[in-house]
């Protein structure tokens, strides 16, 4: 489902349009205009009311149409491979300063990348209750409209799930929220937000169908699949963080059991086509954020990405942030083909293009060759999806839930399944000049990645958290993982400091983190001050 720029106007316009009726004569449906009341009596607009909510979704470059323009990017990698030890900043030292901040845990309520993802996020919600609380209503055919209303509940839960783990409970709003209704707004806790996110998602799977069910012309669109390793991700998420909801690894277990047992999912043969063209969508996607290049620049008018820009290589169009770091280097095993498929190297030949690493703009040599592509028309604008949940994940997950359950066998034939996977990996496409979509073969060695043996209790966990850092490596998932598993503040410079290390980054988390009555804990970055005054919301720890 390419959500192209006429389809996101149409599906904009429609929801500008939204607002509540007048209590007087007035109050009349204007002729020929598509409002509040009639919206849902229509199956095109129903579905391009739907397709706003998704747009929201790949905005990562601020909302625009004089709504919030001084909003700046974000990005899941800003957080997920950023604030871990998968990844530095990159680009040159003075370059998005904002970035720094986060990285040190140093983040002001001003930081601009954490009011974009207020901003982005918030503003999906608000799309998303439109949808839901007005379909129902609606005359379009009640299949059609159960549909959407569970793709509007699983973005619901997409957007909340977003905030909670970046700010902690959050407002919850299940219908418009009116200007005069500011001064009533009130916090949720962290258990109340996940407990809403769970609700919907619930909600979502019951009434979505599976992927292969849908068109071709609606790919990317939520599924029962997408749903419930969704659910599965939030679950795992608390066990390790606030699980005051009491939930389970057999909740895990049986969630991506359901997805595997569902028949709609495979793995991708080659590992290296994962995040190209030929991958997108592929058997191996549960849900990613649909994206095509266009002529746009910056602004959510655009149908493409701009992560893309930031992270590719200055020697070809990009800014070159989010760099790989030396430790994701080192923590693949000798000749696992995978690496290649992650690291652009100096010199390295990407997409039939050498790339030269300048270090003045990369702070450890290395970029992020997972997000390579041929320069786009506009920069700004490239049409990579951005994959979100891969089947790897669900097997990975429910081999973490088989290990936690004591069933050390299955865990470790489901890692095994992965392995065998990457060792049968080609190359990364264009490794030779001039040849930007040729696969060469890896010529793996025989015994690279060898079936893991039988293990069981913490040494088995090692090793599926090992597998999950190197299948997932520049995917923005690190940061959570060692959230969830309590490893995050191990991993963070610390003092004494020096002129390489000058912020103890360790302490400065652990100020801003959230450490009574948790599992493990829970580093969360500020509210924005401007809701966090005018809701009148607490702040969170640490911050002004």
């Amino acid at each position: 489902m390419k959500t192209f720029s006429t389809a996101r106007m149409l599906a904009f316009a429609a929801l500008l349009g939204l607002a509540a009726g007048c209590d007087s004569f007035l109050d009349k449906d204007p002729l020929g205009t598509v409002t509040q009341l009639n919206l849902f009596n229509d199956a095109t607009n129903a579905t391009q009311a739907v397709n706003a909510v998704y747009d929201v979704a790949g905005w990562d470059q601020g909302p625009k149409f004089g709504v919030a323009e001084n909003v700046s990017v974000s990005f899941d990698w800003m957080f997920g491979d950023v604030l871990s030890d998968d990844a530095e900043k990159g680009s040159s030292d003075s370059d998005f300063g904002a970035i720094t901040e986060l990285k040190t845990w140093s983040t002001p309520p001003t930081n601009a990348i954490v009011s974009s993802w207020w901003v982005n996020n918030f503003t999906g919600i608000a799309r998303a209750n439109i949808v839901i609380n007005n379909i129902d209503a609606g005359t379009i055919d009640a299949a059609l409209k159960e549909r959407l209303k569970g793709e509007a509940l699983f973005l619901r839960a997409y957007f909340y799930f977003n905030l909670v783990k970046i700010f902690g409970g959050v407002p919850l709003f299940e219908k418009a929220v009116l200007p005069t209704d500011a001064a009533n707004v009130t916090r949720s806790t962290i258990a109340e937000t996940y407990a809403f996110i769970e609700k919907d998602l619930k909600a979502a799977a019951a009434a979505l169908p599976e992927k292969g069910t849908y068109a071709a012309t609606d790919a990317g669109r939520a599924t029962k699949g997408a749903a419930n390793g969704y659910l599965a991700r939030v679950i795992m998420y608390q066990l390790g963080t606030d699980n005051t909801n009491n939930h389970t690894w057999q909740e895990v277990y049986d969630l991506t059991n359901t997805v595997i047992t569902s028949n709609q999912y495979s793995l991708q043969p080659n590992y290296a086509a994962i995040h190209q063209v030929i991958g997108e969508n592929s058997s191996e996607s549960l849900f990613e954020i649909q994206f095509a290049a266009s002529n746009d620049s910056y602004g959510p008018i655009s149908t493409g990405t701009t992560s893309n820009v930031f992270q590719n290589n200055r020697a070809t169009f990009g800014y070159g942030f989010n760099n790989p770091t030396q430790s994701l280097y080192n923590e693949f095993e000798p000749n696992d083909p995978r690496r290649e498929v992650t690291f652009i190297r100096n010199n390295d030949v990407v997409l039939g293009v050498v790339n030269p690493v300048d270090p003045a703009f990369s702070a450890t040599g290395y970029l992020n060759r997972k997000v390579a592509i041929a320069p786009p028309a506009a920069p700004q604008s490239a049409g990579q999806n951005l994959r979100k949940l891969r089947y790897a994940d669900i097997l990975l997950m429910k081999a973490e839930a088989a290990a936690q359950l004591n069933r050390s066998g299955e865990a470790v034939t489901l890692v095994n399944q992965v392995r065998q996977r990457a060792r049968m990996s080609t190359r990364p496409p264009g490794t030779t000049v001039g040849a930007a979509a040729t696969y060469a073969p890896a010529n793996t060695p025989a015994g690279t990645l060898p079936d893991i043996a039988a293990l069981s209790g913490p040494a088995l966990l090692t090793a599926i958290w090992h597998e999950r850092r190197v299948e997932f490596g520049g995917e923005s998932l690190r940061f959570w993982d060692l959230v969830r598993t309590g490893r995050y503040f191990n991993v963070l410079p610390t003092a004494p400091l020096t002129p390489s290390n000058p912020v103890d980054v360790r302490a400065n988390a652990l100020r801003h983190s959230i450490t009574t009555g948790v599992v493990n804990p829970i580093p969360l970055l500020p509210i924005p001050i401007n809701d966090a005054q005018v809701w009148k919301v607490p702040q969170n720890p640490g911050y002004n």
